[in-house]
């Protein structure tokens, strides 16, 4: 659909574009990235002939686009630039209308049927009808940016470009819009190229990305090979993060500050526990970044609060992380802010303890009984009611993790937890194997760095050591208790 070959262009003696050369395919979308000065819009203004190269060519169907006719390249390609004046006070109505100009044939020739019924799905499509009868003065940035993709829209084009068509919109509108535009490339076969200064909404809606530096290009490929950390850190001079989506396949990347904040989290410890009849706390001023098995806070986060919540054996409720939000609200805990579990273990049973890896310190926290145990691995043979977990188990580091070593650190105190229900002879009922419960893995990100948390580490030697010993503690005051 078209092509750029060998393209370049400068302004006198500054050179702008150097040897560009792409293709984009009918129906798809392409993102073109690049820090300020790269020559982004440069390259739109060439692609939409406002401009002519100095060398290569640009070729649209097939043809050069300096052989196309004004309106005939019109009808093919629709323009929306960042900016648009108005000197004149139109209605949104007759703006949208100017894009039919392309396909009117005669002298001073009036809208046909056709032409409003395009107008008016233009307009549909971009949420502005009520503003139908406004002035375009009138309007905000925001609301004009969509009137004018309006009219581009009403070009009825095969090629669509668009330069920052975000800017001025909120997230809403920019969500609403870039999923437009996909919907577009893929049922009406509209080639969509579109400049980015975001590069997230970016990777989230392109097919296809173009990055230039020093007005070349540096890499033409998919979202997720585009957007790769050491290459961003390159072309923008940022140090950055690279992450992934939580619920899609795209590449997310951040920026990495060099201060995040004056306060860091003293060491956790026995200062920062509270324990009553209700619930078992870790209450921290900085939030801790923590992996959990939680019903709030599950997963990989960064949290302030950790409430281990007692509830009777035979807690049973149809909608059971709505309830425990509610439960934190009441008590003074944000639920976004909070890691919550529960136990079915009388709290006065809990044991704790600090260990040291090097200069790493550690506060384990194990809430256990022999009660109710359920192998995870064998829980179809399980009715599907959901009981109170019997043991619970933290484990928080004052260092610094990597991802890999939150993983690691996890596994290696679900594997020390094996044992010593194994030494104990505590087992499923219903299976006869080794139980599992919920975990809470979570670290200051001061201090010592520790890129492994296997069990052959340091770190992973402490973690076994501690929660072998904090457990088996638990477990003997369970026993010890319903004894006297």
């Amino acid at each position: 659909m078209l092509e750029v070959k060998g393209l370049s262009f400068q302004y006198g003696e500054k050179l702008i574009l150097k040897n560009i050369t792409f293709s984009v395919k009918k129906g798809e979308m392409l993102g073109i990235l690049g820090p300020n000065g790269s020559g982004k819009t440069t390259l739109f203004k060439l692609i939409s002939g406002i401009l002519e190269p100095d060398a290569g060519n640009l070729l649209i169907k097939g043809r050069e686009i300096s052989e196309y006719k004004q309106k005939e390249f019109a009808r093919i390609v629709s323009t929306l630039s960042q900016q648009s004046s108005e000197a004149f006070s139109y209605t949104v109505e007759e703006i949208v209308s100017m894009g039919r100009y392309a396909h009117q044939t005669g002298w001073m020739q009036g809208l046909s049927m056709e032409d409003k019924a395009v107008i008016q799905s233009a307009m549909e499509q971009t949420g502005i009808s009520h503003y139908s009868n406004s002035l375009i003065g009138e309007l905000s940035g925001g609301e004009k940016q969509r009137v004018y993709l309006a009219q581009c829209l009403a070009q009825e084009p095969e090629i669509l470009l668009l330069d920052e068509p975000t800017n001025h919109l909120d997230l809403s509108f920019q969500k609403e819009l870039l999923e437009l535009l996909g919907v577009w490339s893929r049922k009406k076969d509209l080639t969509v190229v579109c400049i980015f200064h975001d590069l997230n909404l970016a990777s989230l809606y392109c097919d296809r990305l173009l990055l230039l530096h020093r007005n070349e290009i540096e890499t033409d490929s998919n979202p997720r090979e585009v957007l790769q950390e050491d290459r961003i850190k390159k072309v923008y001079g940022a140090d950055v993060v690279r992450a992934q989506h939580p619920q899609v396949p795209a590449a997310h990347i951040m920026l990495s500050p060099t201060a995040v904040s004056t306060v860091k989290q003293e060491g956790i410890g026995e200062d920062n526990l509270t324990i009553s009849q209700e619930y078992i706390a870790i209450t921290t001023e900085v939030p801790l970044k923590s992996l959990s098995s939680g019903i709030t806070g599950a997963g990989i986060g960064w949290h302030k609060h950790f409430i281990n919540r007692h509830v009777n054996k035979d807690y049973n409720c149809d909608d059971y992380k709505v309830e425990m939000d509610s439960y934190l609200i009441k008590n003074g805990f944000l639920p976004s802010e909070t890691v919550a579990m529960m136990t079915a273990v009388e709290l006065e049973d809990a044991a704790y303890r600090e260990y040291q890896a090097g200069s790493t310190s550690l506060f384990i926290i194990v809430t256990a009984s022999a009660g109710n145990p359920v192998d995870a691995a064998l829980s179809e043979q399980h009715s599907s009611y959901i009981v109170p977990s019997t043991i619970n188990i933290w484990v928080f580091i004052n260092g610094e993790l990597s991802e890999q070593a939150f993983l690691q650190c996890a596994m290696t105190v679900t594997e020390t937890k094996a044992s010593v229900l194994q030494n104990r002879d505590v087992t499923d009922p219903f299976t006869g194997t080794t139980a599992t419960d919920s975990l809470l893995v979570a670290a200051t990100q001061n201090g010592e760095f520790h890129e492994f948390g296997g069990n052959l580490t340091s770190l992973g030697k402490a973690v076994a050591k501690g929660v072998f010993e904090v457990m088996n503690v638990a477990l003997d005051k369970r026993e010890k208790r319903k004894k006297a």
